[in-house]
Order: structure tokens, then C-alpha cells, then sequence
């Protein structure tokens, strides 16, 4: 909506020196999207005057038809004389008055006028057309003014060149804001000034005098009003003040009583539509359109009409889309001049409606026809219902006043009984919804000031305007008080959490894991939860391996993805290879979330209800009708995973660095993770890990880890090498059981022994490890495995394990002997758990 500031004032008595950036600043407080403000006339300098063509000479001997004119100017240019001045335009003759821009004079784009010499004569100045000007587009012929004007006049006053347009994006709730008067009713409000409505005018009492109307739909039309309006003067032409306040709301001038049915519309927002009276045939009816009937509407359109279409008919048949777009069979014809004997013809009497269509019969018909209009666009987001009338007579008096026509006595009013809306609100309703405290008579004050009646103490009953139709809830009400009483002074407090509430116990183990994986190298690459079976084949998964049995979805992003994951590899590995193929060749990536594993024993799930919460009982089928859905962490590595460099030689990624991943999440969760050698898909059957925690001397699997299988890098496209690990993050967790509390640091020494064992070459490292630490006792601090040694000297079918055991008390210093008894056991528990032997015994 374009509101010319100058139209606005009219309306509203704004503050002396008040600019359009003033009222754009207030407008946006009170909600208003103000997008910008249009300086009409910027640059513009005169002398801009009215002239009067004298003389014409062709000038025949260029390429393009050019005039040599003199026009007189008054006494604009200081002599009185005749202007000479050169134009191409050809939409005018002698007698006729134009504008005129004198040398020294500036033209809105900064291009300035200047005597010059062109097509071999002296050209003093320009006329000027409603493009130079800044008028709108039309650049064919230049501006021809009524002939009543006086050379010499000042034209930048006369045609209101210099103005400011406000250009507002009207919201579909607030299409009041659709009419000088909505806008005008904000602009009251945020300045705290009186608003002088145009819509309160003397309407005359509806009678049986008027024009025969019959609705036979009062759910789509429940208010018409018809007028009538005689004797009109068809050479009767739009003043300059109403074509350009049309012009700078974005309208063309068309004709006068067109240009009048507009220029009522946008000042009091209700749309119109004018017939000429001899072209319509019997009652104007309104109705539902017969499927298949046609209509040529003022667009020249022939358009086959819907069942729902709501259409104005007369005795011949449909001759309107109602509040959409007019028939070409009624429309208001243009003058026609005989040319024999000067007479002019045209329309002379007109029938006026004033009428109001319900909101989504006129969406629905405008986006069914594609034929949006300004009328439907205000029809569609509810307009005043008690305007019809108001409106009509305000057309009436226009077209009496600028046409000489004659108002007929006949007022037709056609109204289905509607009752006024209320709403009942809590008195500090706005308070609570606002966090703040507005008070009581604020609340009253602000409501009031919208157009509502307001009764009642600490209940409100509130009787909405009838051009609000957006104020339905309590909640719309507390809207309008907070948004009134300024957005910005809101107060900005943070909520108080009552004690005890924060994260939960998972959700700190997953940052943690997040916080663990990022500090050892790793980067976060969440991918979507999508699969499809042409992964799980690239992945080497046998036809009855529990993974390819996904949730197939209803209405999925992608036909080649159906299903929801089983596991989170296969979005990394297609992140790996994205990266990849984009020249980053060292990675290592992790995500966190949930797999989708199908039970079958998932059941229908209910319907639920949109006016209550679900009960219990409802949602609890809801989630039986789920899949179970255990969230997991997972890790792929590929190249390089520490980089040469002048600080030494580097070293791939390996299996062994998908192991150390696991390990990093299981120390963060407090979990003693357990790595044996297994063959799982994807990875290679050699270089694969099964993981595992131990719980209460349970051992459960968790998760694997290694190197992928040669056919799946392959496959994926992928370097060869590539790692990966993926561990159930809800296994782990139930794993560690209670959280553990920070160990005591000892500040007393550390004694350390080591020791080798050989062990046949199948016994697991793992097994070995455990059995020292059991036998070692509390007295052991670390263990660690340094070195893994096969060769003759120990056997075949051997291996010897080294370790470093760190002993240490929490109160004393160890003797050696504490120390090597505490060895002795440690080797003594392995010995007889695994069979290994102390090497060099």
C-alpha cells in the first residue's frame, strides 16, 4: 500500500515539520512494515510552468517526425515573449497546454535544462512528459493539461510534483491498512492525535426507491449497497488533483468515474464497481456461478465460471466476477466524438455498488481465474462491512461534484442480520502475555483507541470494530495493547529455572563426547537420516543382515533414499567422499544420532485429537507405533592423521586410530572398553574390532571399529585405507552405570615395574590386560602395553606383550617390596587366567 504523505495529512494533523521518515519510524513501533519512503520531486527545480502552444512547424527533413514550437509562458522567462523550444512528442496541438521546464531548471535525475541548438534550431527549454517528471511511466506523448490553466502557473504545485510516498507491506491481518483510512487511524494513534475519519459522512436512509437488488447467497455477499447517479457530463474529465494522488498510489487514470470508484477505494479501503445503467438489463443479482457458464471480463477475457465462483447478474446473465474483476457488457463506456457534428456520446447515468463479499469465496475465485486485483486483494483479508455505505455516497457526491450528475433519491440496501463480535478478556490478560504490567486502564485506553467498545472490571467484554475481522482471541487483543504500547519497551529478562532442572545425564555425556572427539582432531559432520538399499549392497551387507531392514517413508525427499538409517556410516562415508572429491584428502569426521532399527512389532499409529492434549493412554500407542531408536556416535578416517612437517615424519590413519576413538568415548562416559579381534561388515576381516563394556562381569557388545573392506572403498569411491568406528552411545551409557566421581590425586611417589609375558599368539591382549589388573590389586595406578614382539626366539605360535604397571598409595610411599609383591600377583593372575609365562624365565 502506497500512502502519499501529503494525502495523509488531510486525515491527520501531524506535527509541523513532521517527514515521511518520522511517520516511517512511528509506523514500524506500532507494527506497520514501512519498507520505504519515496522522495517524490527529489532534485526537481524550476522554473516548472504551464505554456500554451502557439505555433507548430513540422520539421520534415530529419529521420524521426521533430516540431519547432513556440509556446507562451506568461512571464515565467522574464520577457513575455514566446518560448521556442524543439519536441519529438506529437500528442498535441496548437492551443493546447503543456508543461514547460525554462533553462536553469532541473529534471528529477539531476538533468539539467539548458538553451542548446538541435536539428538546426534554438531550442530554450523542454515540454515534458509524466516520465520526465516523475509522474509514472508513460513516456509516449507529453502531459496536456485542462484548458483552463493559466500560462505562466507554477506546475510543480499545480500537478504535486514534490511529495512523499510511504510504501507499506500490509500483512494479511491488517488489511484495514489497505485505505487512507486504516493507515491514517495508526498514524493517529502513534502520534496521540485526533483522526478526522472519512468515512464519517451523512448516508441517506436505505429506501424502496433504489435500484432492484437480489442476493440470493447472504453468506457470500452479506451487505449491498446500490446508488444511482444521473445526468453526468460524459466530456467530463479526472482533475489533476485525483489523477495524481492515483498516480502515487500506483494507479493509472482511466476515466472519471473509474478514476473516482479507485480513488474512493483506496481512501476508505472498500472496493466498488460502477455500471452504466443503460447496459444493464433488470435486477443486479448476486449468486453462485452455473459450472461452465462464460464471462468476458473487463480484462477482455473470456473466462468458464466454477460452481463456486460468486458472480453479479442481471436479466441477460452473469455480467461480474464478484469482488474480483467486472464484465466487459457493463463497463462504462469512453466518450466517442462525432465527427460530423462535434456531439460527444458516452456514459451519462450509472449505477453504483457498494458491496461486501465474504473473504474465501473471492481468494478462491481470484487464484482459481489467476486474476488478482485490487478488489479482491482487500475483499480477501476482510474489509469494513459498514463502509459499504459510507462509501457509495462518498462516490456519489464525487460524481455530482467533478461529472454535473444528479443523485436519485433511490437508496438500495440489501443487509444480512449479522450480531457484533465480542470477546471476552481477563483485564490483565496483556500484562501476563507481556511479562510486564500495563494496568487496567491502559488496557481500556488501547482498545479504545482501535475502535473497540469496551465493558466490564476484571473481565472485559470487548466488541470488535467492524474492520477488524483479525481480532477473534484474547491473545489478538493482547497483541494489539503490547504492540501499541511499543515493542521495544518490553522488558528483557532471561527466565529463572527452578532448581534441580539443567541437562540430563545423557545429555551431558553427549557433549562431553562432542567436546572429546573435537579435541582429539575430529570434525562434526551431521548427514541426513535417509538411506537407500543400494548402500547397504556398496557396503557389502549380507541379504539377512539386520541393517537392511529399514522405515520406509510415507512421502520421502528422495525415491533412491526411502528409509530411514540403520546405522551411521553410510552418511559419513558420503560426507568423506564429498570432501574428497573437493581436494581434502586428510580427514577425520564424526556425528552423533540416532539409528532407526524396526522391531515388527510396531503397531498402527492413533489419530490424534488437535483440541485437547492426548491422553495416556493415546500416547503410549503412539510410541508403541515407533521404532526403536538408539542413538550412536560414529567416526571415518582417511589419509594422513598426523602430517609431515619440519617437526617430523607423519603417519596415516589406521585401524588402530578408529580403536582409540572408541576408547576416547568410552573414557569420557567412565566405561572400560574391551577390544577384540571379529569379521563384521563393512570392514576387513583382518583388520576389524569388536567392541565391548563389561558390566558386572557381563560382557556386552557395543559397537566395531577398523579399516574397511577393500570392495567397499571401491565401491564408495573412496581412498583405500579408509577407517571407520561406530559405537551405540545408549549401551555405553547403561554401561557406566552411576557417574563417577573425580579420582583422589596421590601426592605421594609412583612406582613403576615392567614386565614381559609370552602368551600363545590367539590369547587377546585385552584377556591379559584384565588379568593383570585384577591380580595387581588397588595398588595399581596404570597399565599400559608398549610393545608386541613374535620371532624364534620365543616360538612360533607365540607372542610376548610388554607393560608398563604404575603403582602408587594414596597415603604412603611404597616400599619395594609392596611394589613386587603387588608384580608377582599381577603376573601370577595372568598366568593362571591366560597361561602366560614371565619371558626370560
Amino acid at each position: 500500500m502506497r500512502v502519499p504523505l501529503s494525502w495523509l495529512r488531510e486525515y491527520v494533523d501531524l506535527p509541523a515539520g513532521e517527514t515521511g521518515r518520522d511517520v516511517q519510524a512511528k509506523l514500524i513501533s506500532a507494527g506497520l512494515e514501512v519498507e520505504t519512503v519515496e522522495q517524490l520531486g527529489a532534485g526537481l527545480k524550476g522554473p516548472l510552468v504551464v505554456g500554451q502552444v502557439r505555433t507548430i512547424e513540422e520539421l520534415t527533413e530529419f529521420k524521426k517526425p521533430i516540431r519547432f514550437c513556440t509556446v507562451d509562458v506568461g512571464d515565467a522567462n522574464g520577457t513575455g515573449e514566446p518560448q521556442e523550444i524543439v519536441c519529438g512528442a506529437r500528442n498535441f496541438a496548437v492551443g493546447d497546454k503543456v508543461v514547460v521546464i525554462l533553462p536553469g531548471g532541473v529534471l528529477p535525475g539531476d538533468f539539467q535544462i539548458s538553451a542548446r541548438k538541435t536539428y538546426g534550431r534554438n531550442s530554450h527549454g523542454m515540454i515534458c512528459s509524466a516520465r520526465e517528471l516523475g509522474m509514472g511511466d508513460d513516456h509516449d506523448g507529453i502531459i496536456v493539461l485542462p484548458p483552463e490553466m493559466e500560462p505562466g502557473t507554477d506546475a510543480i504545485g499545480l500537478l504535486e510534483l514534490v511529495d512523499e510516498v510511504l510504501d507499506i507491506a500490509v500483512t494479511p491481518d491488517r488489511g484495514y491498512c489497505l485505505s487512507l483510512r486504516g493507515v491514517a487511524r495508526e498514524t493517529a494513534i502513534a502520534y496521540g492525535v485526533s483522526l478526522r475519519d472519512p468515512a464519517l459522512i451523512d448516508v441517506p436512509a436505505p429506501n424502496a426507491l433504489g435500484y432492484p437488488v437480489k442476493v440470493a447467497d447472504p453468506v457470500g455477499c452479506d451487505r449491498f449497497t446500490a446508488r444511482t447517479v444521473t445526468g453526468l457530463d460524459p466530456e467530463a474529465r479526472s482533475p489533476i488533483w485525483l489523477e495524481r494522488r492515483l498516480q502515487k498510489v500506483g494507479m493509472r487514470p482511466v476515466s472519471l468515474a473509474v478514476d473516482i470508484a479507485n480513488y474512493v477505494m483506496f481512501e476508505l479501503g472498500q472496493p466498488l464497481h460502477t455500471y452504466d445503467r443503460t447496459r444493464v438489463q433488470g435486477p443486479i443479482g448476486v449468486r453462485r456461478a452455473q459450472q461452465g457458464e462464460k464471462l468476458t471480463t473487463l480484462d477482455g477475457a473470456v473466462r468458464t465460471l466454477d460452481a463456486e465462483d460468486l458472480v453479479i447478474t442481471d436479466d441477460t446473465g452473469v455480467i461480474g466476477l464478484a469482488g474480483v474483476m467486472g464484465g466487459a457488457d457493463t463497463e462504462i463506456a469512453d466518450p466517442v466524438t462525432d465527427p460530423a457534428t462535434g456531439v460527444v456520446t458516452g456514459t451519462t447515468e450509472i449505477v453504483i455498488e457498494a458491496a461486501h463479499f465474504a473473504p474465501v469465496p473471492i481468494a478462491r475465485t481470484a487464484r482459481r481465474h489467476k486474476l488478482a486485483s485490487e478488489a479482491s486483494r482487500r475483499f480477501e483479508r476482510g474489509s469494513d462491512p459498514q463502509a459499504t455505505s459510507a462509501a457509495a455516497q462518498r462516490t456519489v457526491d464525487l460524481l455530482v461534484l467533478l461529472a454535473g450528475g444528479t443523485a436519485e433519491t433511490g437508496v438500495t440496501e440489501v443487509v444480512a442480520p449479522t450480531a457484533p463480535r465480542t470477546v471476552t478478556m481477563p483485564a490483565d490478560h496483556p500484562d501476563r502475555v507481556a511479562g510486564t504490567e500495563y494496568g487496567r486502564e491502559t488496557v481500556v485506553r488501547r482498545l479504545q483507541e482501535i475502535g473497540c467498545d469496551v465493558e466490564g472490571s476484571d473481565v472485559l467484554v470487548v466488541t470488535v470494530p467492524s474492520w477488524r475481522p483479525d481480532l477473534a482471541y484474547p491473545n489478538d487483543l493482547a497483541e494489539e495493547v503490547i504492540r501499541l504500547e511499543g515493542y521495544e519497551n518490553l522488558p528483557s529478562t532471561l527466565p529463572k529455572l527452578p532448581s534441580g532442572r539443567g541437562l540430563t545425564e545423557s545429555q551431558l555425556l553427549r557433549r562431553q563426547v562432542g567436546r572429546a572427539l573435537a579435541g582429539a582432531g575430529y570434525v562434526e559432520a551431521p548427514s541426513y537420516p535417509f538411506v537407500g538399499d543400494e548402500v547397504f549392497d556398496q557396503l557389502g551387507l549380507d541379504a539377512d543382515d539386520a541393517r537392511r531392514r529399514t522405515v520406509r517413508l510415507a512421502n520421502p525427499l528422495s525415491d533412491a533414499e526411502p528409509g530411514l538409517r540403520t546405522t551411521l556410516l553410510p552418511g559419513l562415508l558420503a560426507t568423506l567422499r564429498r570432501n574428497i572429491g573437493r581436494g581434502a584428502h586428510d580427514l577425520a569426521l564424526f556425528e552423533t544420532g540416532l539409528v532407526f532399527l524396526p522391531t515388527g512389532a510396531e503397531t498402527v499409529p492413533p489419530r490424534l485429537p488437535v483440541d485437547r492434549r492426548p491422553t495416556d493412554e493415546e500416547i503410549t500407542e503412539l510410541l508403541a507405533a515407533l521404532p526403536e531408536q538408539p542413538r550412536r556416535v560414529g567416526v571415518v578416517l582417511a589419509g594422513a592423521r598426523e602430517q609431515s612437517g619440519w617437526w617430523g615424519k607423519g603417519y596415516p590413519a589406521t585401524w588402530a586410530d578408529a580403536v582409540e576413538a572408541a576408547r576416547t568415548v568410552a573414557r569420557e562416559a567412565g566405561v572400560e572398553l574391551v577390544v577384540r579381534q571379529d569379521q563384521h561388515a563393512p570392514f576387513h576381516p583382518g583388520r576389524c574390532a569388536a567392541l565391548l563394556t563389561v558390566a558386572e562381569g557381563a560382557e556386552t557388545l557395543v559397537g566395531h571399529a577398523g579399516e574397511l573392506h577393500p570392495r567397499v572403498t571401491k565401491a564408495l569411491g573412496l581412498p583405500e585405507r579408509t577407517c571407520a568406528m561406530e559405537l551405540d552411545l545408549d549401551r555405553v551409557e547403561r554401561a557406566a552405570g552411576d557417574r563417577v566421581t573425580g579420582p583422589r590425586v596421590s601426592t605421594f611417589p609412583v612406582a613403576t615395574q615392567d614386565v614381559a609375558l609370552v602368551v600363545d599368539t590367539a590369547v587377546p591382549a585385552a584377556d591379559v590386560e584384565r588379568a593383570l589388573r585384577d591380580g595387581a590389586g588397588e595398588l595399581l595406578e596404570d597399565l599400559r602395553l608398549f610393545d608386541i614382539f613374535t620371532g624364534e626366539q620365543i616360538g612360533e605360535g607365540r607372542k610376548s606383550l610388554a607393560y608398563a604397571l604404575r603403582f602408587r598409595a594414596v597415603d604412603r610411599t611404597l616400599t619395594a617390596e609392596e611394589t613386587t609383591a603387588a608384580r608377582d600377583a599381577a603376573v601370577a593372575a595372568a598366568t593362571e587366567r591366560t597361561g602366560a609365562t614371565l619371558r626370560g624365565a
